[in-house]
């Protein structure tokens, strides 16, 4: 944090000293375990002068008889700040991408997809196969691991489920976040059907509203 401090002060001189300069503000979205979205969400808020939390998720898959669990949020504010957010949240194992304003203007349909890294590449295979004209911008991926569970509906007392929850957390669940760009708006709708069905969170930056 203060390192994050001193680039915001240098900045703000540079502000005081030239009139033509201005603070750029930028997008990124992080996803990762519990621990590491509670740890980036700290780190936000300690910097709530300069980014802002957009929203957080919790989200739950049932893959058979599985829970996959994990968090993300979006965070908008201070590019150099936003930059900061990086390094820390892979030194955690977290998947991190930013979405640079110049993106909105110079690429069409923005979107990022958040989900194990399975069904995401399962949703690009069939979004190409359906001819759709599009392309990845940035793609990153988690290296910690995603919290998996039994589901409720296995009937098994609670003691076994919790001595077999180390097993299944041993098999490391790949978190993958993308930044794609849909060329035509006629298959923007196509693309979120295709992930939504495939259980990938969608983010739409035609939604993304932020006040500054």
């Amino acid at each position: 944090m203060i390192e994050d401090n001193i680039r915001v002060l240098r900045q703000a001189a540079r502000v005081t000293t030239d009139k033509d300069y201005k603070i750029e503000k930028n997008w990124c979205v992080i996803a990762g375990n519990v621990d590491l979205v509670d740890e980036m969400a700290y780190k936000a808020i300690l910097s709530n002068s300069t980014i802002k939390i957009l929203f957080r998720e919790h989200v739950m898959l049932k893959d058979g008889k599985l829970d996959k669990k994990f968090d993300f949020l979006m965070l908008y504010g201070n590019s150099i700040v936003i930059d900061n957010f990086e390094n820390a949240t892979k030194d955690y194992g977290g998947a991190y991408v930013k979405v640079p304003r110049r993106y909105l203007s110079e690429e069409s349909n923005v979107m990022v997809f958040v989900g194990p890294d399975d069904v995401i590449r399962r949703a690009v295979s069939t979004i190409e196969r359906s001819r759709i004209h599009f392309k990845i911008l940035k793609e990153s991926q988690t290296t910690s691991f995603i919290d998996v569970d039994i589901n409720k509906d296995v009937k098994l007392p609670n003691f076994i489920k919790s001595a077999l929850k180390p097993f299944y957390n041993a098999n490391e669940v790949v978190l993958t976040t993308l930044v794609v760009s849909v060329e035509n708006d006629a298959d923007v709708g196509k693309v979120q059907s295709i992930a939504t069905s495939n259980k990938i969170f969608v983010i739409d930056f035609k939604d993304i509203v932020t006040e500054d």
